[in-house]
């Protein structure tokens, strides 16, 4: 009954942070750019149509992603399931393009710019991938799939529980660097172990 109680909690923890970044994350719409996003206001001057189809985007797919893993929805409504699953892919495509322009004019250095560039190339790569497989009938792969694309859209909640700490810790320049590989590659390796579980590997080979 514990287990049941702590599961429960951590799928109600999932929603509340998604909902929560991604409504947080639109604060520009009130606040401006300037006032709300000071760090990377920059890219709204010199990349701006990639700059705010990313951050207006990336919150709408994070928003979306928990819909995705309800499994009472998917099961009762599979078309409500795969209309999402395209909007989805759409907010990702979109956002994750204008995420590869802004990694590729980062003014934070080379580290940071392959940080969050290789998150948005594995990011498109992992939800083109798993759209795909979903297109061609196979089912068990595309929900692993989604899995990791699920991984590395939640990185905009990583991103932003690690940074207040490691700009208190290491300063904006040393944290922002670090938070590039940080926000994503723990959330992956996460994704991975519990792909590769034993319990997981089985019930794969069965079916």
């Amino acid at each position: 009954m514990i287990m049941v109680y702590v599961s429960r909690f951590r799928v109600f923890l999932v929603w509340v942070l998604c909902f929560g970044v991604a409504l947080a994350s639109w604060r520009f719409m009130v606040l401006g750019v300037e006032a709300s996003m000071e760090f990377v206001a920059y890219h709204a001057i010199e990349r701006r149509l990639a700059f705010f189809a990313h951050i207006t985007l990336a919150p709408v797919a994070l928003m979306l992603m928990p819909f995705q893993f309800w499994t009472g929805l998917r099961a009762r409504r599979p078309q409500v399931h795969r209309w999402i699953g395209r909007a989805y892919g759409v907010s990702i495509l979109l956002a994750g393009v204008g995420g590869l322009l802004m990694a590729a004019g980062t003014t934070a250095g080379p580290v940071a710019a392959w940080g969050f560039g290789a998150l948005a190339a594995l990011w498109l790569g992992s939800t083109g991938y798993g759209i795909w497989l979903a297109l061609q009938g196979r089912i068990a792969e595309h929900q692993r799939w989604m899995i990791r694309s699920a991984a590395l859209t939640f990185a905009a909640v990583t991103l932003r529980l690690y940074l207040p700490l490691l700009f208190a810790t290491l300063g904006e320049e040393t944290g922002y660097t670090l938070v590039s590989w940080l926000c994503w590659v723990p959330n992956v390796a996460v994704a991975e172990w519990y792909l590769r579980r034993p319990l997981r590997r089985s019930v794969a080979l069965a079916a």
